[in-house]
């Protein structure tokens, strides 16, 4: 049985606060755990969110949004293609529950909201932590290229190093 995808409503916020709380304590995702994980979900520059269902209950999440000055896929993408930062959409906040993994819902995901950013007229970016080798081969196996290599400073004492991608 292959997974839904379907836009992301208010009541679904407290599922999918669940299913990232699994996803944290299996993978580590999101590293630091958010004060409020529901805020986490919506981002200020969020544009759209979407689900997946598997077998009716909530599987996995992406966001889009417009891009911020934590992230930083946007900055290479523009000095690389000369197109300005607003012309990209950043995919986030997707993670996919421990027990639906291998049904393709990561990669179903990442297709929806590379379609909705195109719709926009937006480029799909997106940063990921170095560390987090998973989703960088998910990304590389989609096509995506690695725009470079960063460092982020996430703290005065915290820095740490992030992949950035651009959709093919």
């Amino acid at each position: 049985m292959s997974a839904s995808i379907r836009d992301r409503t208010d009541p679904d916020l407290s599922h999918c606060v669940h299913v990232l709380a699994e996803v944290h304590e299996h993978d580590r995702y999101p590293v630091n755990w958010p004060a409020a994980p529901d805020a986490w979900l919506t981002p200020p520059s969020l544009l759209d969110a979407w689900v997946a269902e598997l077998h009716g209950r909530i599987a996995g999440h992406v966001v889009l949004s417009r891009s911020g000055a934590e992230d930083a896929a946007p900055g290479l993408w523009s000095a690389r293609t000369g197109a300005g930062q607003d012309t990209t959409a950043v995919i986030s906040r997707l993670f996919v529950a421990p027990s639906a993994r291998g049904h393709r819902i990561g990669a179903a995901l990442m297709a929806h909201a590379t379609t909705q950013a195109r719709s926009r007229g937006l480029h799909p970016v997106l940063d990921v932590l170095s560390s987090d080798t998973a989703a960088a081969a998910l990304y590389e196996r989609l096509g995506w290229q690695l725009l470079g290599t960063v460092e982020q400073r996430w703290s005065p004492t915290r820095t740490v190093t992030v992949r950035c991608y651009a959709a093919p």
